[in-house]
């Protein structure tokens, strides 16, 4: 399982820097426009070159309406600055057959400037509190799409888990949907190290967290601590060990 962290600066990048060992993507965000917000294409390209060059950025591209026409324009950017893997979050997007057509766009523009970005198609564990496509429709639009990943996060940021609104045997659905049709599966969305003996089971490929590493698990008032992010690898890796030899991990 691949760990993303999601700085909001240049500052938190830096400190994901002193952490890189740990960590294995850096995600270029802006919480306070929204659970997958845009950061700008300047920040996205100074935290490109604050990260060591081994280790792939990640960038958002917000928390999208039903426009494909923008949103590749958007993908286009994000890519253009330096990222290589591309989130798009479908909140807007209220049928499959609109998730499929945004999406499409932002494969064709994504991968016509740089063939081996992967695009990420994002739902929400959330999706009924906003009206956006079901989360177990996301492996199918992101195959159909031609996207590399499928995603879930959560939209309103209130405190409530990943976890509260998709339970664990739903989420383990949504990885062998992924997978089934050769997609990678990233899960976030308030994720926290008590959660990673789930995550690990059912085969997640990519966990996303930020307030489970800032001071104070604030996502919005806390920074990034190396050293939190050194703790949260470590349970990972102690996860995935018990979990090779099928020693179930003890919380």
């Amino acid at each position: 399982m691949l760990l993303l962290i999601s700085p909001d600066s240049v500052e938190e990048a830096l400190d994901c820097a002193k952490a890189a060992e740990h960590l294995d993507i850096v995600d270029v965000k802006k919480p306070d426009e929204g659970s997958l917000g845009a950061n700008f294409p300047w920040v996205i390209r100074e935290i490109r070159d604050a990260v060591p060059a081994d280790k792939p950025v990640s960038a958002t591209v917000g928390d999208v309406p039903y426009k494909p026409g923008t949103v590749a324009q958007a993908a286009l950017g994000a890519v253009v600055s330096g990222a290589t893997y591309i989130k798009v979050g479908l909140y807007g997007c209220t049928t499959p057959d609109q998730g499929i057509e945004v999406m499409r766009a932002v494969v064709r523009a994504v991968k016509d400037h740089r063939p081996d970005a992967l695009v990420v198609a994002s739902g929400y564990a959330d999706a009924h509190r906003i009206g956006c496509v079901n989360p177990l429709a996301m492996p199918d639009i992101a195959a159909r799409a031609g996207a590399d990943a499928a995603m879930l996060d959560t939209a309103i940021k209130d405190g409530t888990r990943l976890f509260d609104h998709v339970p664990p045997e739903v989420c383990a659905e949504f990885v062998r949907l992924a997978h089934t049709s050769a997609l990678l599966a990233a899960l976030a969305g308030s994720v926290t190290q008590a959660d990673l003996g789930p995550l690990t089971r059912m085969g997640t490929d990519i966990v996303g967290v930020r307030g489970a590493v800032c001071e104070g698990g604030d996502r919005n008032a806390g920074r990034i601590q190396p050293h939190l992010v050194a703790a949260f690898r470590a349970e990972m890796d102690r996860h995935a060990r018990e979990h090779a030899v099928g020693v179930p991990a003890v919380n």
